[in-house]
This record gives structure tokens, C-alpha cells and sequence, in this order.
């Protein structure tokens, strides 16, 4: 007998919605492939073309086209995109995760958006991914007696103290004596989203003195930057650990970071989450948003890129705290660590910002988002354009034409292979090497990886294949989570269903105790699964496409890959002389 896990989900039917003709080859001796002989091989089945017929039998889904681009698509959901209907039309244009921005709004409408995208992912049989962003620390000056506030001169002194006294021309509160605290003379302060730039002359007990760089006016409570110094701050505040709470228990599956200064931060979010998590509901991925520059002080980008499950490279308050010139080289050593470290990047902020009003974009813009994507960015990300702005699915619809376009360049892939991200000396990145090589010589029209806690999957995301990665999980937190992650396209899988009998929910979720099932030497379950999932995303249309399939055995461990195999799309029946998926 063979314990197969819970995750033996990973032999469910897939619904046949889509099927091949019959075709009957001339006869030729029946092959039945065992287990043991699947095991650490790499056997194109024993088909010649001229045994099966060239001619497409299966016709591609509609959406074909919207599973063949490797760069995935963050939309920001707000009053523009609340409805069903623009978030179906916004999924079909080519969103493929959908942000939830809890510094707007109340909860419980974040729960409604949640519960439509689960509705629009149940009618089109495709997981969507749910990105929870947390607001974090607002640093704020305090309020003026003028309602006009005041006008700063050049090199004049001003003063930023703890008295809550309304400010004037010469001071104003600065409610947050994290900053007066940290700061040293030399320190820079930005106000206004960096339009007012002052220096720190003096300080003393509970006040600096600054000297006006770039002069202008200062009104209630405008932001303050602080580039030159790492706050003593913790990144969750109130609302923000109310706000995770509440994520953990409508189930989003990631949630973004504000603030994040130094991999302590990421070890806190953890902790909590791991505090607060509700019995029973699925571990969300944690996204730390990079938009502070100490998060470049000597090995800090690298730990905490290893210790989180993601990237935002958050270009709006890194492009305030940073030198201009400098956030594009900053940008690409952030996507350079991801890809090295394996973990998706989201490149973010003001990618089609003239989009809110108009119907098209600048050249600057398509010009950015195409750097992006040349860049190897697993995903995208639209703010206002998709919350608020005029034109929602029309900013979604052009970053998916620049995606195909420049992903349709021949260059494409040349510049991404430019950067060669390191490999463990494991069996798991052996198999998954030889995959994507394996596909690219045999011209196959996917790689199946089947995973259960996602890892093969990314593994595979990391090596960038020159075809889509079909991700078939037992779980579908798992596949919604895959959604972000570069050329990898999960299968929904069935709640209950393990192919060859069926368990009630609470059995499908109990990966401490392993179900028994008797000897699975037919492998042939598996493989028709593969092939059923890809014909139903259109990503083959002929029996003689082919398919390079990774799997581990025994099914249910984690992190493992050490079975690879080639399949005809018409799946393993074709090798007893009938090609047919049935």
C-alpha cells in the first residue's frame, strides 16, 4: 500500500469540456507504464507523427489568448472598479491578481469585492489571486492657524516640535518623536510627498531645527519622508493589525507590508500571522513593499527578499526618498534579487498614471511598463488607473497589449537569460533544469508541474521556460497564490475530489493523516489529468502537441520534483494505439 497525503487531490478529474476525436493509428503493441519505471525518466512516449493525425481536433478555449503571457497583471479594485460587471471585465482583459487597498474603505466592502472576484473565478474555472495591502505608519506634521497654511522661504530655519500648539511660519508639531529621535544634523526631511526638502541644523529635547532647502507651502497635516534615518517605528499599526485580522479571516491570499525598513519587519507581520490565523483558514503569503531606502543598507534587501514570499517595488515613496536617477537601477536590483531568491516581484505605481483621464497612455508610460517587463518583473500593477480613474478596463487591456507585445519580441527572452539565477545541487532543481530545457528542444507547448505547496511551481517560474508552466495543486490557496508568479497558470482544482474516489472537505484539508489507497502503479491517471488541464486552457489543440510533465513521488511531499516525463497531448491512451482522452 502507498500513503498517498490529502494532496492526492492532484489525480482529480478535470471536468471534459474540451476532448479529442477518436483516432485509430495502425496497431502496435499495448505500453503500460509503471511506477517504478516513471521514476527519474525522461521517455517521449513510443508515437510518430505519422501515427497520429496532424489535424486540430480540439478547439482553444475564447480566453486562449489570456493564459499565453508569462507577465502577470495586478488591477487596484476602488469606486471605479466595484461592481461585478468591471471586475469580470477587468478578469478578461487580463488581471490576474486584484488588490484590495485597506487604507480606503471599510472592511466589510473589501469583503464584498472579495466574495465578487470568488464568484467571477467560480464562472470561469480560473483561480484569482486576492493582494490584502496594509496602509502602515502615516507620518504626518501637525495643523497651522492659517486654514491656507504657510509659505516657506529659501534657507530660512523652521522648526518641527511636540507642542500641540497649531504652527505658524516659524514651527509646527511633528507628532512623532520616532523621527526627532532618529534624525541627526546632516539628516534630510521631505514634506509634501518630497515637494518641500529641508535639512536638520540643531536638534534638542523633543525639537529640530531645519534649514529650508526647496522652499513652498506647507499646509495641515502633509507627509513627511525620512530617507536619512531607520525609525524606531513598528510597521503594523493599530489599524493595521485590526485590518490583518480581518484578512486572515476572509481569506486573502497575500498581504503587502507598508513601511518596511529592515527584515525585522517581516519577521513581525509573520509572527502575527502566525498568532492570529484562524483554525482551519490558509496561511497567506506575506509581500513586503520596498519604498524605504534603508532597505538598502548593506545585506537587508537581500534578507528580507528571503525571508518574505514577495516583492512590491513601491515606486511612489521610494521615488520620494530616493534620488530620481537612481529608483530605475534600484528597480532592477530589486527584480535581479527576486529572480535569484526565486520569489515574485510586483512593479508598481504610476505605470499608466495619464490613463486615469485619458484612453491612452504617454510613450514615457508604455515606454516604462515595456522596462519592467524586460526586466523580468513576475507582475504589473495599475493604482488609481483601475481604483479611480475613467478608463479602468482600458488601462488593464493596454498593459496586456504592451505585455504581448514586447513578450512576442525576439529579444525577449535573450535579455532575460542574460541573468542566470543560481540552482541548489538537489533532485528537485536537477528535474526542473532538465524540464525547461527538455521543452525548449522538443518545442513542447507547456511544462505541467504538479505541487502542492507551490515551490516546484516557482522553481520552475525562476528558470524562466520559454512556455507556460500549467500548475495543477490539490489545494486551491495554493493555485491563487501561483496567480502572481511569472508564466505559471494553476488549474482550479475540485473541492473533494481525488480522481479515483471522493472525500468530504474536512478529509481534504487533513494533511496530518494520510488517506490509503491501494498499489497506484497506472501513472496514466496523472498524465491524462495534465493533458485535460492544458486542453482546457488552450494551450494545446492538437493530439500531437506535447506536454513536458514534472511531478514528485510519492504524491504529498512537499518541495519535491523527481519525476519528469513527455506526453503527446492526447494523452497516455494514446500509447495502447487509440489517442483519445477519456
Amino acid at each position: 500500500m502507498i500513503k498517498l497525503q490529502a494532496t492526492l487531490t492532484l489525480l482529480l478529474f478535470l471536468p471534459a469540456t474540451h476532448s479529442f476525436t477518436t483516432i485509430k493509428p495502425p496497431h502496435r503493441p499495448s505500453f503500460t507504464p509503471t511506477l517504478q519505471s516513471l521514476k527519474m525518466t525522461a521517455t517521449v512516449p513510443p508515437t510518430k507523427t505519422a501515427t497520429l493525425s496532424s489535424k486540430t481536433v480540439a478547439v482553444a478555449p475564447k480566453l486562449g489568448q489570456r493564459w499565453r503571457k508569462s507577465t502577470k497583471q495586478v488591477a487596484t479594485l476602488g469606486p471605479a472598479s466595484s461592481s461585478k460587471e468591471m471586475i469580470e471585465k477587468l478578469f478578461l482583459a487580463g488581471a490576474d491578481v486584484f488588490r484590495l487597498n485597506f487604507s480606503h474603505g471599510s472592511q466589510e466592502q473589501k469583503k464584498e469585492l472579495l466574495d465578487i472576484i470568488r464568484e467571477v473565478e467560480e464562472k470561469y474555472s480560473h483561480p484569482i489571486s486576492v493582494l490584502g495591502d496594509l496602509q502602515g505608519p502615516k507620518l504626518r506634521v501637525g495643523e497651522f492657524s492659517s486654514p491656507e497654511g504657510e509659505m516657506l522661504k529659501p534657507n530660512q530655519t523652521f522648526r518641527f516640535d511636540l507642542d500641540a500648539a497649531k504652527g505658524d511660519s516659524k514651527r509646527v508639531q511633528l507628532p512623532h518623536p520616532e523621527i526627532i529621535a532618529a534624525s541627526e544634523i546632516g539628516h534630510t526631511l521631505l514634506l509634501d510627498d518630497g515637494k518641500l526638502r529641508m535639512t536638520v541644523i540643531d536638534k534638542g529635547e523633543g525639537w529640530l531645527d531645519c534649514r529650508v532647502e526647496v522652499a513652498g507651502r506647507i499646509k495641515d497635516r502633509k507627509g513627511v519622508n525620512t530617507p536619512d534615518s531607520v525609525l524606531e517605528i513598528s510597521p503594523l499599526t493599530a489599524k493595521d493589525r485590526s485590518d490583518l485580522e480581518y484578512m486572515l479571516g476572509i481569506g486573502v491570499d497575500w498581504v503587502a507590508l507598508s513601511f518596511v525598513q529592515r527584515p525585522a519587519d517581516i519577521v513581525e507581520i509573520n509572527a502575527l500571522i502566525d498568532e492570529k490565523l484562524p483554525e482551519g483558514m490558509f496561511r497567506p503569503a506575506v509581500m513586503a513593499k520596498i519604498e524605504k531606502p534603508s532597505c538598502f543598507i548593506d545585506d537587508s534587501l537581500d534578507e528580507i527578499v528571503a525571508i518574505c514570499d514577495g516583492i512590491m517595488v513601491a515606486r511612489g515613496d521610494l521615488g520620494v526618498e530616493c534620488n530620481p536617477e537612481d529608483v530605475p537601477i534600484l528597480q532592477k536590483l530589486i527584480i535581479d534579487t527576486c529572480r535569484e531568491h526565486g520569489k515574485p516581484v510586483v512593479v508598481a505605481t504610476q505605470m499608466l498614471e495619464s490613463m486615469i483621464e485619458s484612453p491612452t497612455p504617454t510613450r514615457a508610460e508604455a515606454s516604462d511598463v515595456a522596462t519592467a517587463i524586460y526586466d523580468g518583473a513576475d507582475a504589473i500593477m495599475l493604482s488609481a488607473e483601475s481604483a479611480a480613474g475613467d478608463y479602468p478596463e482600458e488601462s488593464v487591456a493596454m498593459q496586456q497589449r504592451i505585455i504581448n507585445r514586447v513578450e512576442g519580441d525576439k529579444h525577449y527572452h535573450s535579455y532575460l537569460a542574460q541573468f542566470d539565477p543560481s540552482s541548489d545541487p538537489s533532485t528537485t532543481d536537477a528535474i526542473i533544469s532538465a524540464a525547461k530545457h527538455t521543452a525548449q528542444t522538443i518545442d513542447a507547448k507547456a511544462i505541467v508541474s504538479f505541487t502542492v505547496s507551490g515551490s516546484t511551481s516557482l522553481k520552475l517560474s525562476k528558470n524562466r521556460p520559454r512556455v507556460p508552466i500549467l500548475a495543477i495543486s490539490p489545494f486551491r490557496e495554493t493555485a491563487r497564490q501561483l496567480s502572481l508568479s511569472w508564466g505559471v497558470y494553476p488549474d482550479l482544482p475540485k473541492v473533494g475530489s481525488y480522481g479515483l474516489h471522493t472525500v468530504d472537505e474536512e478529509q481534504m484539508f487533513d494533511a496530518e493523516s494520510p488517506l490509503e489507497e491501494g498499489p497506484l502503479d497506472d501513472f496514466d491517471l496523472v498524465l491524462r489529468n495534465a493533458c485535460r488541464a492544458a486542453l482546457k486552457k488552450g494551450l494545446v489543440t492538437k493530439p500531437t502537441d506535447l506536454l513536458v510533465v514534472t511531478a514528485g513521488i510519492p504524491f504529498g511531499t512537499q518541495g519535491v520534483a523527481n519525476v519528469i516525463r513527455v506526453v503527446n497531448a492526447a494523452g497516455p491512451s494514446c500509447w495502447d494505439g487509440y489517442c483519445r482522452v477519456d
